[in-house]
């Protein structure tokens, strides 16, 4: 059951009162039209909350370093299963797959305090008593005499307003020392009578990392009756301070007997107490205030996309999903524009805003063209930020998380991340400075004093062709080794490199450009030609491991069978050396069980395809739950197929519903909520960090996107496919721009001038797209 949304209050439109005013109220004028429902009301935060997709239901506003949210117990925050909340944390990260964050959780209780651990002393809730929209948050505690807590938030402030019983002790615990990563050390302070600050040095993702500090700040508005601290099991009445490298925290108590609301406001930063003191001052605001000015920043950013047709559900299921791709990266900047680097200084963003949070494995698939299109001053903003990790700390990100690398995944992901943004002209004025650090990355290996891992393998790729696999090598740096997933190590260095060389030929570097064309095609070097599939290799060159494809070693969160298809690159070259169009056409319908598809899209998904959040390994079938294959179903696209595509996308995206299990695996930053925004739109980027996007049939009559001027000239995207349903899904021709369009992709350009795409659809697959230059055409 979906969990119910507070409504907002239905207001006459202006020209409706002014005509009421006319003609007055005698039946002479015609009813006023109904406005609009928000887009607001169409999001539901709790999708993804259960069944491993890791989101999370708080208030945020877009890109905000603060995700005031309830921790439950689950490792990464909340799961809709549960049914007790440990406390409401600052910081949260939407679908990610290991501990992070939840610093800081605080939670309202009555009576005495005795207990410290935020497990035992957790309340119990009800989702009957709860519900969310986009910034803002509301339950009621079935515990201590019931409580009802609201959250909202700013870009780096929470806002809490807790309303208790009638009672003399009504009590708020800030927890600083119990954390979803493991705290190092955390201090906490009753400054004032109004005032807490903590301090929260933390680490751990997946793996150990180094550490980094969250500094806090939380001002209520009014004077406690009495406070308190504690140390381990040990309460201090009367306490002011508590260190500790173990659990610590501080509780401040409130006469609720008549005045039974209670506000506080914590503000967050990266730098040091004197910047969340600062962040406090600038954006404090009233409770009510704040959380209307976070509803109207989401309807802002959701009414870029206006779509027209479908189901009440499937626009539900839609603007979740933009609204999920719009939660990160994260501001990590100061009001003052002061930020801690990478070399763990601090600094000051002048002319932009600072941004953390790379989930780049993910996010360069699908995430980061989204937000070039529709946020792209933010998008900027967070190139530059990824640029200055590489001027600060030496090298560029792989995994970033706050101020520390955290070298999680595989391959060279920023390297498409960046170029994509180069593409969509997000990086004017710093081109040459981008491309001399990317060549740097791709042509280098960080050194050992670095924390970064970057191109790990680079030597022996760049040597040798490929990354040996190398499972009993140990590890150089904290995070994840190159050598230990070679084989997908292989094909990310060389889709790396497809992406760098159209960089580099379009700044006029063309010796680089044929080298790193040259490189890219080093795909081939790790296809064994006695299987057919691609498999890794040792460092005497030898292919190692079981030959079945579904059992190969060597890729990271998948199997040879779910990265053959990673080689967005070169989609020609990558047919021929399958044996063809036809040969190749037959193994992406045994990987997606396509007549059995044909029959039921829906069970085929969830049945054939879907085995497990995290079962990654042993499968011969296509995973829409992880990164590796999101591609697949637009290599269709390549083997003259392309109403296969449409099949294929239109049947996966059923995995994606209004529901708290309606989320595909991990959200993983917005990775997979930008495959469901732009594979319903039926333009998505099939070539990461290029300017090529595959089209397939849309869901929707038409769907328009706002673009800003500023970065693209034409203003909007247009795209039309009247009477699009599950029965007509096939494309039968294409108009761009009001002229006959017969290939199967458009250029980022197309798009940047403002495209319109016109699609026919009909019953039938029809010979649109078929031609042998149709498909997406290798990098060059």
């Amino acid at each position: 059951m979906r969990p119910a949304v507070r409504p907002l209050p239905r207001r006459a439109g202006a020209a409706a009162l002014a005509l009421v005013a006319v003609l007055g109220t005698a039946g002479l004028a015609p009813p006023a039209a109904r406005p609009a429902e928000p887009l607001t009301a169409l999001v539901n935060p709790f999708i993804g909350t259960q069944n491993e997709g890791n989101t999370f239901p708080g208030a945020a506003v877009p890109f905000g370093m603060v995700q005031l949210s309830p921790d439950t117990g689950h490792a990464t925050g909340y799961d809709y299963r549960h049914e007790r909340i440990r406390g409401f944390s600052t910081v949260h990260l939407s679908g990610v797959g290991c501990r992070i964050g939840g610093d800081l959780p605080v939670l309202p209780t009555t009576g005495e305090v005795t207990s410290t651990d935020n497990a035992r002393y957790a309340a119990s809730f009800s989702h009957r008593d709860e519900s969310a929209r986009p910034g803002y948050y509301r339950v009621r505690l079935g515990s201590y005499g019931g409580i009802t807590a609201e959250l909202t938030a700013t870009a780096r402030t929470g806002r809490q307003r807790y309303t208790f019983p009638a009672t003399g002790k009504a009590n708020v615990l800030f927890n600083a020392g119990q954390a979803l990563h493991r705290t190092v050390s955390s201090t906490v302070e009753v400054v004032d009578e109004r005032t807490v600050r903590t301090t929260i040095t933390g680490r751990g993702f997946c793996q150990d990392t180094r550490p980094y500090t969250l500094y806090t700040l939380t001002r209520f508005d009014r004077p406690f009756a009495s406070y308190g601290t504690w140390n381990g099991d040990h309460v201090s009445a009367g306490s002011r301070s508590s260190s500790s490298t173990a659990r610590n925290g501080a509780w401040v108590r409130f006469d609720a007997t008549r005045d039974r609301d209670v506000e506080a406001t914590t503000a967050v930063s990266y730098v040091d107490a004197a910047g969340a003191e600062r962040n406090l001052r600038a954006e404090q605001d009233g409770f009510d205030r704040t959380a209307a000015a976070a509803r109207a920043a989401w309807e802002r950013r959701l009414g870029d996309v206006r779509v027209t047709g479908g189901s009440t559900a499937l626009r539900r299921t839609f603007y979740s999903s933009l609204y999920r791709s719009f939660l990160s990266p994260n501001v990590g900047s100061d009001a003052d524009g002061r930020y801690r680097g990478w070399d763990q200084r601090v600094h000051r963003a002048r002319g932009f805003t600072y941004y953390q949070n790379w989930s780049l494995w993910d996010t360069y698939r699908t995430q980061a063209q989204l937000l070039a299109l529709l946020a792209p001053r933010e998008a900027r903003d967070m190139a530059l930020s990824v640029l200055r990790v590489d001027a600060e700390g030496g090298w560029l990100p792989k995994w970033g998380y706050g101020t520390v690398e955290t070298n999680i995944m595989t391959g060279d992901p920023v390297t498409p991340y960046l170029t994509n943004a180069f593409h969509h002209g997000l990086l004017t004025g710093h081109e040459e400075e981008a491309y001399r650090v990317l060549k740097k990355n791709a042509d280098g290996v960080p050194p050992a004093a670095s924390p970064a891992v970057g191109r790990e393998g680079n030597s022996e790729y760049i040597r040798d062709g490929y990354v040996p696999y190398l499972p009993e090598r140990p590890r150089a740096k904290p995070g994840d080794s190159d050598f230990h997933e070679g084989a997908s190590a292989t094909l990310e260095y060389a889709l790396a490199d497809g992406a760098l060389a159209t960089m580099a030929r379009a700044l006029g570097h063309r010796a680089d450009a044929d080298r790193y064309a040259d490189r890219s095609r080093a795909y081939r070097s790790i296809h064994d030609p006695q299987t057919g599939f691609f498999r890794p290799r040792d460092d005497d060159g030898a292919f190692t491991g079981p030959a079945d494809p579904a059992r190969s070693p060597g890729f990271h969160e998948g199997t040879a069978w779910q990265y053959q298809w990673l080689v967005p690159q070169d989609p020609p070259g990558l047919v021929r050396l399958i044996g063809g169009r036809d040969a190749t056409d037959r193994r992406l319908d045994s990987f997606f069980a396509y007549d059995r598809l044909l029959a039921d899209p829906a069970r085929t998904a969830r049945e054939v395809w879907v085995h497990g959040p995290y079962d990654y390994y042993n499968a011969d079938k296509y995973n829409p739950q992880n990164e590796p294959d999101l591609i697949a179903p637009y290599t269709y696209l390549s083997t003259g197929r392309p109403w296969k595509t449409t099949d294929v996308v239109h049947a996966a995206l059923t995995l994606f519903t209004d529901t708290p299990d309606g989320m595909t695996g991990n959200d993983d930053l917005g990775t997979m909520s930008a495959w469901m925004v732009l594979s319903s739109i039926g333009v998505y980027p099939v070539q990461p960090g290029t300017d090529v996007w595959g089209l397939s049939t849309p869901v929707f009559d038409r769907v328009e996107l706002r673009l800003d001027r500023r970065w693209y000239p034409g203003g909007r995207i247009a795209v039309s496919a009247p009477g699009t349903s599950r029965t007509d899904r096939y494309v039968r021709s294409v108009r761009l721009d009001g002229k006959p369009y017969g290939r199967t992709y458009v250029r980022t350009a197309d798009l940047r001038r403002g495209a319109r795409l016109d699609f026919t659809v009909g019953p039938r697959p029809s010979a649109w797209g078929t031609g042998g230059q149709d498909g997406p055409p290798a990098v060059r």
